[in-house]
């Protein structure tokens, strides 16, 4: 099996937002107070803990707009905390689920057909790597199996 490594939401993005950005629709973030796990993190990939205050933002984990650049909710840390470092370790945060999907995506950042898949957790490091073995594949998405919001990146 390949190496893959699992990548937060990039600092320079968590950043935009902390220091009073818009988000992708841009709009300034929400803030909300955690009721427990389900509010996961897209910049350290754990959980926000209860009566722990959050942002809720539109976010395009894509470099350029184009018709495959999905954009949705995502919850991060209203206080600025570490991005998430162990990247040949899956997150703590994909542990929050039974299973979510698995996409891989073209180097044009497009959707490559036939390849999302609702994986469960003790599966998505092999499949992510089946993916990643494909030439045509880039990288690939981990995604909410429920509602399709983006939780990270995994690339060779």
């Amino acid at each position: 099996m390949s190496t893959i490594h699992f990548s937060a939401m990039p600092s320079r993005d968590a950043e935009h937002i902390w220091n009073g950005g818009t988000d992708a629709y841009d709009n300034l973030p929400e803030t909300m107070v955690s009721d427990g796990p389900g509010h996961p993190c897209r910049h350290c990939l754990r959980n926000i803990d209860a009566s722990e205050e959050l942002l809720v933002f539109a976010y395009r984990p894509f470099p350029e707009l184009q018709p495959y650049a999905e954009t949705g909710p995502v919850f991060m840390h209203k206080r600025p905390c570490a991005r998430y470092a162990a990247e040949e370790v899956m997150p703590p945060v994909l542990g929050s689920s039974p299973d979510f999907i698995v996409r891989g995506y073209g180097a044009n950042n497009r959707i490559v057909y036939g390849t999302g898949s609702v994986t469960p957790v003790a599966d998505i490091e092999r499949y992510a790597a089946q993916l990643l073995g494909r030439p045509e594949i880039a990288y690939v998405h981990v995604r909410s199996a429920r509602n399709n919001c983006y939780q990270c990146r995994i690339d060779k």
